[in-house]
């Protein structure tokens, strides 16, 4: 027997994902045409897919000389 799962990510986790970028930072980023759209609102804020997400980030966010992902682009 398998479990689905789905993952989802909230604003402080796309933060921390991008390398604990400013809460500006990401509200600045999700408004990008480029940006997936949320797939729920809840109390505590807009999710994402993770997955949708980290092929935004695959796309639009390379990563930076060290490897690590640039937090200030």
């Amino acid at each position: 027997m398998t479990s689905d799962h789905i993952a989802l990510m909230g604003t402080r986790e796309i933060a921390v994902r991008l390398g604990e970028i400013s809460r500006q930072r990401v509200h600045r980023l999700i408004g990008r045409a480029t940006f997936p759209a949320p797939v729920a609102e809840l109390n505590q804020g807009r999710v994402w897919l993770a997955e949708e997400v980290e092929a935004w980030i695959a796309a639009y966010r390379p990563p930076g000389p060290c490897g690590r992902m640039w937090a200030g682009t």
